[in-house]
């Protein structure tokens, strides 16, 4: 899959993985992949700098847990303004993915 176009939905995808629950990094890149049947594999590169700008903008926040295996793990949750921002993001992919759609001939969802 193209870089580029991965990158415009990365963040909505990882917002919605968080609205589904917390969840530390390597948990949200195994979760992504299954999803989306392993068409989106994130590298932890990929991925941190992604949770620090949704971080940076109050979309999540981070909370130190002890994981089943007794080790402390940073997870990460989604906020209420995160819940917005998945909204207004997914509003947006919605027009995106229509025009696509129209212009390729595919079927118009919404």
């Amino acid at each position: 899959m193209d870089k580029r176009y991965m990158a415009l939905g990365t963040s909505m995808m990882v917002l919605k993985l968080l609205e589904q629950q917390s969840m530390y990094g390597y948990q949200i890149i195994k979760e992504l992949e299954w999803q989306s049947q392993q068409v989106f594999c994130l590298q932890e590169g990929t991925l941190y700098p992604i949770l620090h700008g949704l971080e940076q903008q109050g979309a999540v926040t981070g909370v130190q847990k002890i994981a089943e295996n007794g080790r402390t793990r940073k997870y990460y949750e989604i906020t209420e303004h995160g819940r917005k921002v998945l909204a207004e993001k997914t509003a947006e992919w919605q027009v995106y993915q229509d025009a696509v759609n129209r212009v390729i001939g595919g079927e118009v969802f919404g």
